[in-house]
């Protein structure tokens, strides 16, 4: 079910992006495709009622069913990188702005190159 939702929430972020003008609304479409595959990633790496893989004296079986901290770590990475790029993405918006008077990229044009 996790896996499904995390789908969706990339496929509406991907129809954002393709469906919208606005930059804002793009930024905001790639924040919430952003939050689908990072809930994709950590969904690979559950198991149900896993314990955590630290190697202590009482568990002596190899057996043990241990979650995978490899995906909870790359979500973490793509947290910090996806601040960085929504934060980026608002600064290129606000000097577009700026410059043009608008967020639309249609009235915008082929004027990007002054």
């Amino acid at each position: 079910m996790i896996r499904i939702t995390s789908l969706i929430l990339i496929l509406i972020g991907l129809y954002g992006i393709l469906s919208t003008k606005n930059v804002i609304k793009m930024i905001v479409s790639i924040n919430i495709m952003e939050l689908g595959v990072n809930i994709f990633i950590i969904s690979v790496g559950f198991i149900n009622k896993g314990i955590a893989p630290i190697l202590t004296s009482g568990f002596s079986s190899s057996t043990l069913n241990f979650v995978d901290p490899l995906p909870q770590a790359l979500v973490l990475t793509s947290i910090v990188i996806g601040l960085g790029l929504t934060a980026l993405g608002l600064a290129f918006a606000r000097k577009l702005y700026k410059k043009y008077g608008t967020y639309d990229l249609s009235e915008i044009g082929g004027n990007l190159d002054d």
